[in-house]
């Protein structure tokens, strides 16, 4: 195991930081900015709209009655906890899955501070086609999932390079 956080996966968790304040900063714009529902377009395929999730991705469980901001809340705490100290059991240089790490503990931090301050997360990325809508989501969304896909990357070998023993002199 990796002796400080410099030799760690720790290394990286400026990155936690990075994706929380684009997440929270990105939500304090839209929730200055916009009413609830109202939608502008920006592109063909794309608008800003701000709707509240009381659920998880795509709105699961939003009709639960309320336990689930709390079962979704330690969720978060738990994946949050468990990734950082696999990050300290990480060495520095397994960057795609530090980054990757970091990138899910970020996002779930991002919606965390929104169940507890709100009592739902605030969404607003909606892509489109036509009148065909996906569910709309936000930058801590895109980073969870930015991340998990990164996890599955490095499973399927994606980190490989970077465990290739050095060439040795002759």
């Amino acid at each position: 195991m990796p002796a400080d956080w410099k030799q760690s996966g720790l290394r990286w968790y400026w990155i936690v930081v990075l994706a929380f304040m684009a997440d929270q900063l990105s939500k304090q714009w839209i929730l200055a900015n916009f009413d609830l529902y109202e939608s502008v377009k920006l592109l063909p395929v794309f608008n800003l709209t701000y709707v509240r999730n009381y659920g998880a991705a795509f709105s699961f469980l939003g009709d639960a009655g309320g336990w689930q901001r709390w079962m979704f809340t330690l969720v978060a705490v738990g994946f949050s906890v468990v990734l950082t100290i696999w990050l300290r059991r990480l060495p520095a240089a397994k960057r795609l899955l530090s980054v990757a790490y970091t990138l899910v503990i970020g996002g779930a931090l991002g919606n965390l501070l929104d169940r507890l301050v709100h009592g739902f997360v605030v969404d607003f990325l909606d892509f489109h086609w036509q009148t065909s809508h996906y569910p709309a989501f936000n930058i801590a969304d895109s980073a969870i999932c930015v991340g998990a896909f990164l996890i599955v990357w490095e499973a399927f070998g994606g980190d490989k390079a970077q465990e290739k023993p050095a060439a040795t002199k002759e």
